[in-house]
């Protein structure tokens, strides 16, 4: 089982894009600090502002939430997963793109993480 770490701005906020549009399970909550959530083989830590892992570096350098490294999600029907997820608001980076392998596209959580939706093709 493959595990990540995403940082936050909202633990419930993040629990209802992950659980409720992307078919994720909650598998624990710590309050407004994290959540443990599964979809297959993929389990994601939820870590919020007062979390441990959002704690300033010794550099004074703070953990936050965007950037680019994502984790991939395969799906059966890209096309109506976008659509869903557009009618509620999701953010994307990017239209559907297609190349050898199948198509993709970029949508951000409410926090600005990145989640690759991938339909292989």
């Amino acid at each position: 089982m493959a595990h990540f770490r995403y940082i936050v701005s909202d633990v419930d906020q993040a629990l209802v894009f992950y659980c409720e549009q992307l078919g994720f399970e909650l598998i624990e909550q710590y309050g407004p600090a994290m959540a443990i959530i599964r979809r297959d083989d993929l389990e994601l830590w939820l870590a919020g502002p007062v979390a441990s892992a959002s704690k300033p570096m010794p550099d004074g350098a703070k953990p936050e939430p965007g950037g680019w490294n994502r984790c991939v999600l395969v799906v059966d029907d890209i096309k109506a997963l976008v659509a869903s997820l557009r009618e509620q608001g999701a953010i994307f980076r990017n239209d559907i793109t297609t190349g050898p392998g199948g198509k993709q596209i970029l949508c951000e959580d409410p926090s600005g993480n990145v989640v690759e939706l991938f339909q292989p093709g």
